[in-house]
């Protein structure tokens, strides 16, 4: 009896064991985690492997979705597609918030926002003018027309499979047309407006949207909260594709590869510049460059250096800083804000080129200018004393040595006498009086 009260016992000890893993499981298991990415300015390629690169992660990491913070002035066409097809294939639910307050979705950010699962927008916040601009070059007006209605057939198709207003992103594209959160939720471009991001998890739960994997319930209040932050190396080339950084990479480049040549075998200069002009270039693939305006800018560094070599006292000077000025106005041509170099940066660039090397030029004139020190030439106007009596020849001490001298007046020893010319090894000198001695 007491051997079967024992595993009796036993058994009911192991079942309640049993019971607590289960439910400790199903209450972890439960819990679902959401990553977050911030996009924040240009739609670029960076930004552009950014989004892809997240929504691979969170889908690998096992996440239940990925929110995307967007606050974009546009960008890129090229980028804002790949960033599209990304989402419109997205393997797990991905949500557009365009956040903060203050923030803005405009331009190429449009056709993100509407290509998400889930739109959202904070109260204060914009979107629309999907314009498309062009960058770099003029297109005639029936070009124009053929970018405008390609760009008004892929944002409306976007809408349609998303279920949005397509006859208002088309006016957005064609009329560039914006509008606030409240009347965007009133069109039904959005889904919700949201003041936070706690807000937002709490009003998605429970919504159904449609992947490549099929459909799936939004399990996201409470939710684990996981940021997936900008890695060191698209911070890098996120900046580097500044259309202001990169111009300064570029003529830092040229300084260096100056430097190197004027003093071969310093290395650092060489070493600095090539680098600098690497990453340019890295830049430029990514910004609507005019290699006219490049061509202007290694002109006016040919100019500035020509001017130091042969001096035409400021002419070429003059020629290299309006072909700097103007190629650096050419070197982006894009009608955006953000993709166009600062008249600032421009301005103290080309002053800082040229006072350098004006500067160069005035050592160089100055050095050519001044008294000879050394040789035949460097005797002349030098002062010194008749070791011996000059009638008319004699010898005099100078610079610490001793020197054949003719005078055509008698020089006694000891008077001070003045180089006038040079004869070979022997001076010609000329008597100094009281007061010039």
């Amino acid at each position: 009896m007491l051997q079967k009260h024992f595993w009796q016992r036993k058994i009911l000890g192991i079942s309640l064991f049993g019971l607590l893993v289960l439910v400790f499981s199903a209450t972890v298991f439960a819990i679902q985690s959401v990553d977050i990415i911030r996009v924040e300015g240009a739609i670029s390629p960076v930004a552009a492997r950014y989004i892809e690169e997240s929504i691979d992660r969170a889908h690998r990491d096992g996440s239940h979705c990925l929110i995307v913070e967007l606050d974009t002035p546009g960008g890129l066409m090229e980028s804002m597609r790949s960033i599209v097809k990304k989402l419109m294939n997205a393997p797990i639910p991905v949500v557009v918030y365009v956040f903060p307050s203050g923030a803005q979705d405009a331009s190429a950010g449009v056709f993100i926002t509407l290509a998400a699962h889930l739109a959202v927008m904070a109260p204060g916040t914009n979107i629309g003018a999907a314009h498309p601009v062009t960058m770099g070059q003029k297109m005639e007006e029936e070009m124009k027309e053929k970018v405008t209605n390609d760009a008004v057939s892929y944002i409306r198709g976007i809408a349609t499979e998303r279920g949005r207003n397509a006859d208002w992103a088309e006016s957005a594209v064609r009329e560039s047309q914006s509008v606030t959160a409240e009347k965007a939720l009133e069109l039904g471009v959005v889904d919700l407006i949201c003041q936070d991001l706690g807000q937002l998890l709490d009003a998605i739960h429970g919504r159904q949207v449609e992947t490549t994997q099929g459909q799936v319930t939004l399990e996201t209040k409470g939710a684990e909260i996981r940021r997936i932050d900008l890695g060191f190396r698209y911070r890098v080339l996120n900046i580097i594709s500044n259309p202001n950084v990169a111009y300064i990479l570029l003529i830092l480049g040229f300084y260096g590869l100056f430097f190197e040549l004027s003093n071969p075998g310093a290395f650092l200069p060489g070493i600095v510049g090539g680098i600098c002009i690497i990453l340019a270039f890295f830049a430029f693939q990514v910004l609507p460059i005019n290699y006219a305006g490049l061509l202007l800018i290694l002109f006016a560094i040919i100019l500035f250096v020509a001017e130091v070599l042969t001096p035409t006292f400021g002419f070429l000077t003059t020629g290299g800083i309006i072909a700097m000025i103007l190629g650096s106005l050419m070197l982006i041509g894009s009608p955006s804000p953000y993709l166009r170099i600062s008249w600032q940066i421009i301005l103290l660039v080309t002053l800082a080129t040229a006072a350098f090397f004006l500067f160069a030029l005035g050592m160089a004139l100055k050095a050519r200018l001044r008294k000879p020190t050394t040789g035949k030439r460097g005797l002349i106007g030098e002062i010194g004393v008749a070791e011996t009596r000059l009638a008319p020849e004699g010898k005099i001490f100078l610079h610490g040595e001793l020197w054949n001298a003719e005078c055509q007046n008698v020089v006694k020893k000891g008077e001070k006498v003045k180089v006038v010319a040079v004869d070979h090894l022997k001076l010609k000198v000329v008597k100094l009086t009281e007061q010039e001695g």
